[in-house]
């Protein structure tokens, strides 16, 4: 009867904990891994090191859309809803943005998106703004490696 409790005790508080986790990542903050070089020399300043950063995302902004223009943030892709995206907002809801074509006004309810070395990211200049619901939360510092610990903004 003692290990029946035992496993009873352990399993009830992995699951509580696990509730509690999810709570938090879902609805204040989580941490998130950066692939690639699209955001570099802000973002995995090291080409072809196998150390990604990792960064604090925290979601209080999503309440009322509280972003502004040299945020960083991470949203899902508007043409493939699973793939999410790190990039900084260059341009806010009836700004104009010149891009390589033309000048773009950015409707309402949009941002446009840009990677900071812009040789090698896939952002607004290729899928157009992108809407603000599509985004899952403002960086706000690098978690890991432990040399690069820093605040974002």
């Amino acid at each position: 009867m003692g290990i029946q409790n035992l496993i009873w005790q352990v399993t009830k508080k992995a699951f509580t904990g696990g509730i509690i986790g999810i709570t938090i990542s879902d609805r204040c903050c989580s941490v998130v891994p950066v692939r690639g070089d699209s955001m570099s020399p802000t973002f995995n300043p090291q080409r072809n090191s196998y150390l990604d950063d990792y960064v604090l995302v925290e979601k209080f902004c999503l309440k009322d859309y509280k972003f502004a223009r040299g945020d960083v943030v991470v949203f899902s892709s508007p043409t493939h809803y699973r793939e999410r995206y790190i990039k900084r907002i260059v341009g806010m809801p009836g700004e104009w943005i010149s891009s390589s074509r033309d000048v773009i006004r950015v409707p309402e309810g949009h941002c446009w998106v840009e990677g900071d070395n812009k040789a090698s990211s896939l952002d607004s200049r290729a899928f157009g703004p992108i809407p603000l619901g599509l985004i899952r939360g403002r960086v706000t510092g690098v978690v890991w490696p432990p040399q690069r610990v820093s605040k974002i903004g």
